[in-house]
């Protein structure tokens, strides 16, 4: 079961950043980031309202730290999206977000078997070719634009370590806990957005009407942080958060049935040692 929440994690955050990153490429990454969390702090509020649980300080001390990581994967995420190629900033948040909770699982004791250790080192090179397109000179309407590798490279990175700081953190609440520590995890995330935006000096307040569909991100971030916090009570951090980060397959996927792109050979090879690390995975 841990598995599978896993992978409904890695799917709907793939949905999600598929549409914050169309919204975020036609207003701006800090809005869409803003409306974003919102929406899903509101989502999970409603379901705690339905949950029982009994939290300690410590569970929301932790999930303090992991609203400031979602915060800053989210506004970096989305700020990647909009400025630099989509090749470069999710396979690197993708590998990041993968490592960190890895690092974290193996200092808190976690023992994962060699078969397990086998399927995360196919995850990784899968995640990174999943998400790789390479430049096309004849595309006349996406060119290859100057110094967004290096600005999609530096943008990755730390929304990679913003979503390890969040999985790895989620990963350190129990079950017994409920949604209310989740709740106040998205919630924390909105400021910490804002506070990048003042920061970097950039425009946070939606006054764009394109940026309202991000709301719709609301629910689907939910839906992903909440599997990702199941699956860590269920299984351990090491595998859920790799699997998690298994989500740009979901998008190039997305893209490829609804936006009819086509996976090339790299992306394929991707696919393959991603479905082998899953099977890898729960198999061990």
């Amino acid at each position: 079961m841990a598995v599978l929440l896993a992978l409904a994690s890695a799917l709907f955050y793939g949905l999600s950043d598929f549409l914050g990153g169309i919204v975020s490429r036609r207003t701006s990454a800090w809005q869409v980031a803003v409306l974003g969390q919102s929406s899903s702090t509101v989502c999970t509020a409603v379901l705690a309202l339905f949950s029982t649980g009994h939290p300690v300080a410590a569970d929301y001390r932790w999930a303090v730290l992991a609203g400031v990581g979602s915060g800053i994967g989210t506004g970096f995420l989305y700020r990647g999206f909009a400025a630099g190629r989509m090749s470069v900033v999710a396979p690197v948040s993708a590998v990041g977000a993968a490592l960190v909770p890895v690092v974290a699982g193996v200092l808190t004791g976690e023992r994962p078997t060699l078969v397990v250790w086998l399927g995360i080192l196919a995850a990784l090179p899968g995640i990174w070719l999943v998400s790789s397109t390479p430049d096309d000179p004849l595309d006349v309407q996406h060119p290859p634009r100057r110094g967004s590798f290096a600005a999609g490279a530096v943008d990755g990175v730390l929304a990679g370590l913003g979503f390890g700081l969040l999985f790895a953190c989620l990963g350190q609440i129990p079950d017994s806990a409920g949604l209310w520590p989740l709740t106040l995890t998205q919630l924390v995330s909105v400021p910490a957005v804002i506070v990048l935006a003042l920061m970097l000096r950039v425009s946070w307040v939606p006054r764009d009407r394109r940026a309202g569909w991000a709301v719709l991100c609301g629910p689907l971030g939910t839906g992903a942080t909440l599997a990702f916090l199941l699956a860590t009570q269920q299984g351990f951090l090491t595998v859920a958060g790799v699997l998690s980060s298994l989500y740009p397959a979901s998008t190039v996927l997305l893209a490829a049935l609804l936006l009819h792109e086509r996976i090339h050979r790299a992306q394929g090879v991707g696919l393959v040692l991603c479905g082998l690390a899953v099977g890898l995975v729960a198999s061990g």
